[in-house]
């Protein structure tokens, strides 16, 4: 059988493959438009043509898994102000996915129905039809064959990212798909029309899979077809090697050598599916060819350049002028900032050093980090790992590393990549930073910073109705600006001491302005206060979007809308803080980015957290809670002043009384506070933590290698300033001898000889258990005995038992039961749901002394009770699936429940883990995996298959499923018109998502059967005879 046969045959064997963390990231260029063929060539002619399209215009950057024994190329820590669309634009694997499927989210349009007239049913008949044409003919039927294949795309690809999404847009469908003989091809405008770019690279490597089956199995025969030889004497001499060491490769795949008795479709339904998820690959146009070989040569250059020590840049900074025109398309950026200019050819960057760079907030810092990044993935086909902040992922905070457990998670996480990589180049950003020589000393790394800021930021101080303007250069450090000229009436005295209202209706609604409040009911309270003594005049301002925006809020709240923001979003107020949902945080900051609410009261967070500047930034008092206001504190917020490109000055006032002058005249004029290790400080989470890792991943597993590696740490580097009263070393035994007395490590001492002893330390199967469990090991040993305790009487009548033992030990300590709540909630269970109330020790009594203000004699844990109250939230949630109707039932904020399920989902998927290496929790694995799946959707059972598919929320779940769309197999079998036609409010771009992703799904579990039935076939390893064969075979 020739070339063109070979394509046919869909349904394979995949060997089974390792499967990378993070997988490979492909990025390709947008598709041109497409020529029609010409039908006069020789047929050969079609064949090399068609060849030399496939390889042309796709870039495959290859990312290795980021191991520790394998790390990335480039580090990248923080985040800048804006974009993290750029991340969302180059998509890598999810994790444990497919190397070539799992980067994409919008795979295969809306072709390929894993039903009988899918078009893998179509194949299977063409191919029973092939089989019986007669010989003479078989040239001219591969080459329809080509042609119907590639017919089957019937959404034309091309990407154009847009903003922060990628716009996906549709073209016709191709018709004729059910003719077989005499089939001729239209090749329309754009073949790459409405997919992602990477997906071409995957089209590229599936067509040359399919010509590497054709080939092997060719060799498997014998066959020597003419045709195929003449295309290899036309093909290059690397490319013929290229292909001999496919056929090597794909020798591991196993084809059916009899075609005609091959099974059904049904019978072959994991085959199918697979097969269904693969596509061919397009022909390309000679436009697009000639536009992608151009973008690959100035690739190569840049490649090049980069490499060399000369200072000729080549395009962009070492990269194609293509990504400099789609900054100044789709960001308007033409020309960068004279420090970013600067600190991108600095000699450090060039040899790739480790280089930290500090500037203030909106200073332009994200634009040279994703420069860098795509250096390092363009030019240098490396992998880069970028670490942002928990909270979000604009914050500038390479000094994070001085905060509490996330200062000691990312010191961790550095130090390990320090020491098991010399290769890997960190690049550390930050707006703040002081002692910045103990951060170089510990990254080793070169440091760069400017006090460049695109907006003038100015300064001032509110003391009563009198403005000042902070000013270095005074005797008292400030200068008088101006007085308040407002009318204050005597009743907006008493309800606005502070003047406020006077100072945003300055510049709202036209410009925007935050106000940080010391609280979250304080956020709330100045939002309604505002709101009062705003005139009429605001509520005319993009009246429309306001009301889009309160319609938007009901959608998502199953139409409960916080009474609130029901008052102050019609003048453009709005209150933000934790106690939303993260659906209404992130809906609010879009209507604030967009103009339609132009005033937000918000607590610090915000400034931490999100990139929404203003024109002003009001700080309501200088305390954050009870805890005056700190420098970097203060420096963050109003750096949210400004708004490069929209503004040409950004105004910040503190409000402070007559008491507080003194102080606040010290924190403007005190220099930023210092970043200090919290390594040791953290015990169970840092050092403690960091040691059984260590020896668990083998990166260090005796007592000198432990001691080395602590002196590489940004601790070891401060440790004469943090270690008073003990050494290093004493710290670092302590720790040992601590993990070894709680059973997570153990010790094994060699002696090397009379006078030296070597200590070497071995994971527990309780230590594994923790640290592949990620469990915090101040809890692992209470973990172990609720779960060892849960066994003598585990009740499985309800979720309540399982769900009490995956509610996180953390938040106990946040928790402060409502009594009466309590009770009334504990006399509503049932009998055996009361049970697990007495098997954990809380008794109705008990409760209702509590609830009732009586005297409690009788000693109970404290901890079990607060849990216990928390599982009772999650058990309401679970059974109602509605936060509002919770946060109602136990007057919690609906922020705190959802951040309270969001952790309850995150624990129970740790318990699994920590269970999974336990053989006696044997029976929690399977019970765990199901809760962890209702905690994390929160949905009814029907709804949780929808959830699992990209862009899928409960909403959207509960439409799909009342339209008839219950299961993936559903919703990977949909047409994308159709659901667009039956789905109130859903774009064609969320239509081919949704679809696309349920065939993904399908293909993944495809796959996962596909492997274990692989192993099941294969031969054991320790087989006996096995080892002795093949030593006689050698």
């Amino acid at each position: 059988m020739d070339e063109g046969g070979s394509r046919i045959r869909r349904r394979v064997s995949l060997p089974k493959r390792n499967r990378p963390s993070l997988g490979c990231i492909f990025v390709g260029p947008t598709a041109a438009e497409l020529e029609p063929g010409d039908e006069g060539k020789e047929e050969e002619e079609m064949v090399a043509e068609n060849r030399r399209r496939k390889t042309a215009g796709v870039l495959r950057i290859e990312v290795q898994p980021f191991l520790l024994s394998d790390s990335p190329e480039c580090l990248i820590l923080g985040g800048g102000g804006t974009n993290p669309d750029l991340l969302r634009r180059m998509p890598i694997d999810r994790g444990v996915g497919d190397q070539h499927n799992d980067s994409e989210e919008d795979m295969f349009g809306d072709y390929d129905s894993f039903t009988e007239n899918s078009f893998i049913a179509q194949v299977d008949d063409l191919e029973q039809k092939y089989m019986q044409l007669p010989e003479h003919k078989k040239h001219a039927t591969d080459f329809a064959t080509e042609n119907l294949y590639s017919e089957s795309i019937k959404n034309k690809l091309s990407i154009t990212t847009i903003g922060n999404l990628t716009e996906l847009q549709t073209d016709k469908h191709t018709e004729n798909q059910s003719g077989y003989e005499g089939v001729t091809v239209e090749r329309g405008a754009d073949l790459l029309y409405d997919v992602p770019s990477s997906q071409a690279v995957y089209f590229e490597n599936l067509q040359n899979s399919s010509n590497d089956l054709g080939n092997c199995s060719m060799k498997e025969r014998d066959w020597k077809s003419s045709s195929h030889n003449t295309v290899n004497e036309e093909l290059p001499h690397n490319c013929i090697e290229q292909r001999q060491q496919n056929d090597e490769d794909s020798s591991k795949v196993r084809i059916s050598s009899d075609m005609n008795r091959r099974k059904s479709i049904k019978d072959h339904l994991k085959s199918a599916m697979t097969g269904n998820a693969k596509a061919q690959t397009p022909i390309f146009s000679r436009s697009k060819q000639l536009k992608d070989t151009l973008l690959s040569e100035e690739i190569n250059v840049a490649k090049k350049t980069i490499e060399s020590s000369s200072n000729d840049l080549g395009p962009f900074y070492s990269l194609p002028s293509k990504v400099r025109d789609l900054y100044a398309q789709f960001k308007g950026i033409e020309k960068l900032y004279e420090w970013q200019h600067t600190c991108l050819t600095l000699n450090s960057v060039q040899e790739r050093k480790n280089l930290i760079y500090s500037l203030p907030t909106s200073g332009g810092k994200t634009l040279v980090a994703e420069i860098l990044m795509l250096q390092e993935l363009l030019c240098c086909r490396k992998d880069v790992l970028m670490i942002l902040p928990y909270v979000a992922i604009v914050q500038e905070k390479l000094h994070m590393i001085g905060e509490g457990s996330r200062g000691a998670t990312l010191e961790m996480t550095l130090a390990k990549i320090l020491y098991t990589s010399k290769t890997t180049q960190i690049i550390g950003m930050s707006a703040t930073l002081n002692n910045v020589e103990d951060l170089q000393k510990f990254l080793q790394a070169e440091y760069y910073t400017s006090q460049f800021r695109p907006v003038e930021l100015k300064e001032y101080l509110k003391i009563n109705d009198t403005i000042y303007e902070i000013d270095s250069k005074a005797e008292n450090g400030m200068t008088f600006s101006r007085l308040l000229n407002f009318k204050y009436s005597d009743t907006l005295k008493k309800m606005d001491p502070d003047h406020l209202v006077a100072l945003v209706t300055e510049v709202i609604p036209n410009y925007s302005c935050l106000v940080f409040c010391p609280s979250k009911k304080n956020c709330e309270n100045v939002a309604e206060m505002i709101c009062k003594f705003l005139s009429k005049e605001y509520l005319k301002h993009k009246e429309k979007e306001k009301c889009e925006v309160i319609k938007n809020l009901k959608n998502i709240g199953n139409g409960n809308l916080c009474p609130v923001l029901k008052r102050t979003i019609p003048f453009g107020v709005a209150y933000h803080h934790s106690g939303l949902t993260s659906d209404e945080r992130k809906l609010l900051e879009e209507a604030y980015s967009t103009g339609v609410l132009c005033l937000f009261t918000c607590t610090s967070t915000l400034a931490a957290g999100v990139n929404l500047p203003a024109r002003r930034v009001i700080l309501r008092a200088p305390y954050v809670a009870k805890e005056f206001l700190k420098r970097n504190q203060y420096k963050q917020m109003i750096g949210r002043a400004g708004r490069a490109g929209i503004d040409t000055i950004g105004e910040s006032i503190l409000i402070l009384q007559e008491k507080d002058k003194q102080q606040v005249l010290e924190l403007i004029t005190r220099p930023l506070e210092n970043c200090y290790s919290h390594l040791v400080q953290e015990f169970t989470k840092g050092i403690q933590t960091l040691f059984l890792s260590l020896i668990g991943l083998k990166i260090a597993t005796n007592l000198d290698d432990i001691y080395h590696f602590m002196n590489g740490t940004f601790f070891g580097v401060q440790q004469k300033i943090l270690l008073k009263e003990k050494s290093l070393w004493e710290i670092t035994v302590e720790s040992l001898r601590y993990l070894t007395e709680k059973g997570l490590l153990q010790k094994d001492t060699i002696c090397k000889s009379e006078e030296e002893v070597q200590h070497n330390f071995h994971i527990t199967k309780l230590g594994r258990a923790s640290f592949k469990g990620t469990i915090d090991l101040a809890y692992c040993d209470i973990l172990y005995r609720d779960l060892k305790k849960g066994l003598e009487g585990l009740v499985l009548e309800s979720l309540l038992h399982l769900i009490y033992l995956t509610t996180p030990y953390d938040l106990i300590s946040q928790c402060n039961p409502d009594w009466m709540i309590y009770f009334r909630q504990f006399s509503q269970l049932s009998p055996a749901e009361q049970n697990v109330a007495a098997i954990l020790g809380v008794s109705e009594s008990f409760l209702g002394k509590k609830a009732s203000g009586q005297a409690i004699r009788k000693k109970v844990d404290k901890d079990v009770v607060n849990r216990l109250y928390l599982s009772f939230v999650l058990y309401t949630l679970l059974k109602e699936t509605n936060i509002w109707t919770v946060s109602e039932k136990f007057n919690m904020p609906r922020g705190y429940i959802q951040n309270l399920l969001t952790g309850a989902a995150s624990f129970s998927s740790c318990v699994l883990h920590f269970c999974e290496e336990l053989e006696e929790f044997w029976v929690y694995r399977a019970l765990l995996v199901e809760l962890t799946k209702k905690l994390t959707y929160c949905v009814k059972a029907e709804l949780i298959p929808l959830m699992e598919v990209t862009g899928v929320l409960e909403g959207r779940a509960k439409q799909l499923y009342s339209a008839g769309y219950k299961s993936l197999m559903h919703l990977a079998n949909a047409n994308p018109e159709v659901l667009i036609r039956t789905i109130d409010h859903l774009s064609r771009r969320q239509a081919k998502q949704i679809v696309a992703s349920a065939k993904m799904l399908l293909h993944e579990k495809a796959e996962a059967l596909q492997e274990e039935v692989e192993e099941l076939l294969r031969l054991p390893s320790d087989f006996p005879g096995a080892v002795a064969s093949s030593t006689d075979k050698a």
